[in-house]
């Protein structure tokens, strides 16, 4: 149906109590403060998309330009670099500064390794308690 609009001046505005605290410079502090399991959740989102992990990959060489990185993905737009930019900034996987005109883009591996281990840690002892039964049964075997 056909909704009125109301003009911006008598709109609520949705303010969250840690929106001025984030800026480029304290992002990763900010994901920090997200409970683990939000942090990860992000982490894991950020990489399940094959063009950002192709970034990732660019960035892996060292820190690149936004012209770079766009020009290392000629199947996307500049726009669409951009967004995923964004997700791998949001997700912590990525450090911005910004020179003049140019952003400089370089990654950040701390997000991947944390998540890694978490996993790996959680999921180790199955696997060694897999492994040792798996080598118990050959034992018998011989």
């Amino acid at each position: 149906g056909f909704r009125a609009r109301v003009p911006s001046e008598r709109r609520p505005k949705l303010r969250s109590p840690i929106y001025p605290l984030i800026s480029q410079d304290n992002m990763s502090a900010y994901a920090d403060m997200l409970p683990a399991k939000d942090r990860d959740e992000t982490v894991w989102r950020a990489l399940a998309d094959g063009w950002r992990r192709r970034l990732l990959d660019v960035l892996a060489e060292g820190p690149k330009t936004t012209g770079h990185l766009v020009e290392s993905l000629p199947e996307l737009s500049r726009t669409a670099v951009m967004r995923h930019l964004d997700v791998l900034e949001e997700a912590g996987l990525l450090i911005v500064r910004r020179e003049g005109r140019q952003r400089w883009n370089r990654l950040n591996p701390v997000p991947i390794d944390r998540v890694c281990r978490r996993w790996l840690d959680r999921n180790a002892g199955r696997w060694a308690s897999a492994l040792n039964r798996l080598d118990e049964l050959v034992s018998e075997d011989s």
